[in-house]
């Protein structure tokens, strides 16, 4: 059998599968389901440090081959995923990846510091939250901000940092640079790409903040592009997401150039989903005589 252990910027996994976050909770809800100690980590909902109430009104909207979402990061606080959640997912023998959100920079220190003590693997830093201090724009989406909140959260710990970077931008390598100059151990792409939708009976936005975040297989050829992008402008290992719902998809996301793959959208419709895409990428490396699965990250021949 193949190897299939990898290494993301610090972090072990024993194979190169996790979900993306928010579309797994944290991990209790698909247990039913899913042995989450089979999964190469699990990658909890966003975190803040008091909780947020998220957005009101409609949150999630089809669209063809995908979904958008205006949830608003809704969490209950850091200390709730302390006390309910980590204590679960350590007993399951599960490697953990914490989302962390804020809309200061000092709200994701904070949110590190509370951590520090608790079971976890690395922390995911979601850069695509917007700054309150800054007048609301995301901090991903200047090389500025990028380098203060990353810079920051690095000065927090001394645990793996995997910077998520907004497609939003205008050339997301410069934000790739920056983030890693500052700090990053790896970086995971893409977060949701803007978009909007409208209810022509009302003639008014299905969602109350108008616009919303896309996922799912309409946007996998635009974070396939963005991760080969990005494996050419960094050195440090890369988490790749945006639509991946079957092993081909998560194959060719490490011939771009990824480290690991993310499981999101396809959880929604199908709760065996990330464990499918861990077995569908053990068996194919056996088919094709694929000895140890990082023979395949940065792989493309173009």
């Amino acid at each position: 059998m193949a190897l299939m252990n990898v290494d993301l910027g610090g972090l072990s996994m024993k194979n190169p599968v996790t979900v993306a976050s928010g579309t797994f909770a944290a991990g209790r809800e698909y247990a039913d389901f899913v042995d989450v100690a089979k999964l190469g980590a699990v990658t909890t909902k966003g975190v803040s440090l008091n909780g947020w109430e998220g957005n009101p009104g409609v949150r999630i909207a089809e669209t063809p081959s995908g979904i958008l979402n205006s949830i608003g990061l809704q969490n209950p606080g850091v200390e709730h995923l302390k006390e309910h959640d980590l204590p679960w997912l350590s007993g399951q023998g599960a490697t953990v990846i914490v989302n962390v959100s804020g809309h200061s920079v000092q709200e994701y220190v904070s949110v590190i510091e509370a951590l520090e003590e608790s079971p976890v693997g690395a922390y995911e830093i979601n850069i695509s939250c917007p700054n309150v201090d800054a007048g609301g724009m995301a901090m991903g989406c200047s090389c500025a901000s990028v380098e203060e909140v990353v810079g920051r959260c690095r000065t927090a710990t001394e645990r793996p940092l995997i910077v998520k970077l907004t497609p939003n931008v205008t050339d997301i390598t410069e934000i790739a640079r920056a983030a890693e100059a500052s700090g990053a151990d790896a970086l995971s792409l893409i977060n949701t790409l803007l978009g909007m939708a409208v209810d022509i009976r009302t003639r008014r936005p299905v969602f109350s903040r108008v616009v919303g975040g896309l996922s799912g297989p309409a946007v996998r050829p635009v974070a396939l592009r963005m991760v080969w992008q990005c494996s050419g402008a960094v050195s440090i290992p890369l988490l790749g997401m945006g639509g991946i719902a079957t092993a081909e998809d998560a194959i060719s996301f490490m011939l771009a150039g990824a480290t690991a793959v993310a499981v999101g959208t396809a959880n929604f419709a199908d709760p065996h989903a990330a464990a499918d895409v861990v077995d569908g990428i053990q068996a194919w490396c056996e088919e094709e005589g694929v000895e140890d699965v990082n023979e395949l990250i940065g792989g493309l021949i173009c």
